[in-house]
């Protein structure tokens, strides 16, 4: 078994939502591997040199180290201690979170090529991204999805289903989450009977906005703020349909969860979400910031019961694919290796 340091944002006790590095990071532990984290700094610049001196003391008991990698500011995070990494001489292992990744690759060639190239192997949990890299030459790649834990996530077959609508992510511009209030906004207007649950934390100001444009409009929209797992959970029971409006995306473990849950999910037909959704199969696919389409879906879905059942069903079927006992093995062969 492995001495890890894993390397991300590890924030949810600051407000924020739970990331990778608090699930994977417990599941790896849960296989005996011993787990160390950084950084739970909530200071952009305290946090980068958390993880820096962190791997530096920790140097000479670790095996190796896990770098969530993401694709804004985040992402020097990743160059730095992936330097470090390589400095000293410790297999690091970038795991690509970033749904604009891509771009990234685009604006910081030199910088993704130190990084991903260097690494011991680089983890992609969609096949977007593992595409992606793999047609820019990378090699040292391997697809580990994201993972969830089945038994946590009580099946509902939405037979009969109306505007319920449910949002869940945290309050970002990439995650555009005021399409989500238009789209209520067209469905008023054509008199159906609508409502939305809006779950997740504020990031960059998004949550006021959205709040401000709520009370303005008179929208029949609810912010709960940051739930737990388990209280999110519990309130997808009372709510028919999921909407991801977001614009850039990898593999959002929300998403999955939502199809576990029997969610019909509705979403942007971006980055890797066509990887994840079969339109029309285990979910729906519209373009980006179109709220007509969006709700030309909705009322499809509300008029189609039995299409909307068998999407509910096929969508669990996918999200048991993602289920820990069936992706483990994936980590543990990476991490069955001798220095």
């Amino acid at each position: 078994m492995k001495k890890i340091l894993y390397i991300g944002n590890k924030l949810s006790e600051k407000g924020n939502t739970v990331s990778s590095i608090e699930t994977l990071g417990v599941f790896l532990e849960q296989e005996g591997h011993q787990v160390y984290t950084a950084s739970s700094k909530t200071n952009k610049i305290v946090r980068l040199n958390d993880m820096v001196y962190t791997t530096l003391r920790l140097r000479k008991s670790i095996d190796c180290v896990l770098i969530d990698t993401y694709s804004t500011q985040n992402f020097y995070y990743a160059v730095i201690i992936a330097f470090v990494c390589k400095t000293l001489k410790i297999p690091y292992i970038p795991i690509l979170r970033g749904g604009d990744l891509p771009a990234r690759w685009v604006k910081s060639k030199s910088m993704c090529n130190q990084l991903f190239k260097n690494a011991f192997v680089n983890i992609a949990p969609s096949s977007y991204l593992f595409n992606f890299f793999k047609n820019k030459g990378y090699d040292n790649l391997k697809y580990i999805p994201n993972t969830i834990e089945l038994k946590n996530y009580r099946y509902l077959n939405r037979k009969v289903v109306s505007a319920k609508l449910l949002w869940v992510r945290s309050f970002s511009n990439i995650y555009n989450p005021l399409l989500a209030l238009h789209i209520v906004e067209v469905l008023m207007k054509k008199k159906i009977n609508v409502t939305l649950t809006m779950v997740g934390p504020e990031k960059d100001g998004s949550l006021e906005i959205c709040k401000n444009y709520t009370l303005k409009h008179n929208l029949p929209v609810t912010f709960t703020g940051k739930l737990s797992k388990k209280e999110w959970i519990t309130l997808s029971e009372q709510h028919d349909i999921f909407i991801n409006t977001t614009n850039f995306d990898n593999t959002p473990v929300s998403v999955i969860e939502a199809m576990a849950l029997g969610l019909p999910v509705i979403s942007t037909n971006v980055g890797g979400l066509p990887f994840l959704i079969k339109d029309m199969t285990n979910g729906i696919l519209v373009l980006p910031n179109d709220s007509e389409e969006f709700v030309n879906k909705i009322e499809y879905l509300i008029s189609n019961n039995s299409k909307c059942s068998q999407i509910s069903d096929n969508a669990r079927k996918v999200a048991e694919t993602f289920n820990w006992n069936k992706i483990k093995e994936s980590w543990l062969k990476v991490l069955d290796f001798n220095l």
